[in-house]
C-alpha cells in the first residue's frame, strides 16, 4: 500500500462489522455483530488513531500528499421503467489524461450495478468485495440481496477506513422485490437514497441537463437519451471527463448495456440536431 512507504506500518486493521448472517437486521439498518467474514485488511499506521495521524498528509503544504486530484462524470436516475445509468470513461491524474477507456460501471451481479467516481482503485476494489459479500448473502439466505442491503454493506465496510485516504463516490443501482433502487455511498460512509444522483467533477453540468428534462414517467427511449445527453454535455464543459458514454438500463429482468458512444461522435450528432431547429 502507498501509505506503507510514508510511515512505518505493521499489519493492523480496524474492527470490521459488515455482513449480517440474516437479512432482517441489515434491511432495517440495525446494529449487529455478524459472524466472521474474511474481509480484506489493510496496512495502517500502528497507532491508536490512524485517521488523526494521516490528516497531516492531506495538507496542501505537506511534501507527501494522499489527497489526489481526480475527475469524472457519472449519473443514475430512477423512472417508471427502472434505472438509467450513464458514465464517461476518462481517467485523469491532475492535468494528465491517464486513460480514455476506463469502465466506470462495475457489474456487481445481474441485478446490481455500481458506478466509479473518485479513486479508480478504491471503487474497483471495494465494489468487487461487495460482489463477493452479496453472493455469500444469496447462498446463506436463499434469495437475492436487496439494493438497500447491498448499499448498507458497502457503507459499513468503507466507514471502518474513514479519514485514512480512501476516495470513493459511488452509486449502487439495482432491482429487487421492492422495485428499482438507487443509493449513493461515499468513502466517509455516507449513504443516501433519491430518484436522481450525479457524482464527479462534471456533475454540476450533468445536473443542469437532468433538471431540465427529468420526469418520473419518461419513456425508455427518452430516459436513455436524457442520460446520454447529460454525460455528453458534462464532458464538453469539464476537462476531467471524456472518452465514451457507457449507457445501462436496469430492468426487472436485470441490467442491459444499451450503448457505448464516443463523445466526439455525439458532439457532431447534437450539433446537427441543433442546426436543424
Amino acid at each position: 500500500m502507498a501509505l506503507a512507504s510514508v510511515c512505518g506500518t505493521t499489519e493492523f486493521a480496524p474492527r470490521i462489522s459488515t455482513v449480517a448472517t440474516r437479512g432482517s437486521a441489515l434491511e432495517h439498518g440495525e446494529n449487529f455483530e455478524p459472524e466472521y467474514y474474511d474481509v480484506p485488511k489493510f496496512l495502517v499506521p500502528p497507532i491508536s488513531d490512524p485517521a488523526e495521524y494521516l490528516k497531516q498528509f492531506q495538507d496542501e503544504k505537506s511534501d507527501v500528499k494522499i489527497r489526489f486530484h481526480h475527475g469524472t462524470t457519472t449519473l443514475a436516475f430512477k423512472f417508471q421503467h427502472g434505472v438509467v445509468v450513464a458514465v464517461d470513461s476518462r481517467a485523469t491524474a491532475g492535468p494528465y489524461i491517464a486513460s480514455q477507456t476506463v469502465k466506470k460501471v462495475i457489474e456487481i451481479n445481474p441485478y446490481l450495478l455500481g458506478t466509479m467516481a473518485g479513486g479508480a482503485a478504491d471503487c474497483s476494489f471495494w465494489e468487487r468485495v461487495l460482489a463477493q459479500q452479496c453472493r455469500v448473502y444469496e447462498l446463506r439466505n436463499k434469495e437475492r440481496i436487496s439494493v438497500a442491503a447491498a448499499s448498507k454493506l458497502l457503507a459499513n465496510m468503507v466507514y471502518n477506513y474513514k479519514g485514512m485516504g480512501l476516495s470513493m463516490g459511488t452509486m449502487i443501482c439495482g432491482w429487487d422485490k421492492r422495485g428499482p433502487g438507487l443509493y449513493y455511498v461515499d468513502s466517509d460512509g455516507t449513504r443516501l437514497t433519491n430518484n436522481m444522483f450525479s457524482v464527479g467533477s462534471g456533475s454540476t453540468y450533468a445536473y443542469g441537463v437532468l433538471d431540465s428534462g427529468y420526469k418520473y414517467d419518461l419513456s425508455v427511449e427518452d430516459a436513455l437519451a436524457l442520460g446520454e445527453r447529460a454525460i455528453y454535455h458534462a464532458t464538453h464543459r469539464d476537462a476531467y471527463s471524456g472518452g465514451v458514454v457507457n449507457l445501462y438500463h436496469m430492468k426487472e429482468t436485470g441490467w442491459v448495456k444499451i450503448s457505448q458512444n464516443d463523445v466526439r461522435d455525439l458532439h457532431y450528432k447534437f450539433q446537427e440536431e441543433k442546426e436543424k431547429q
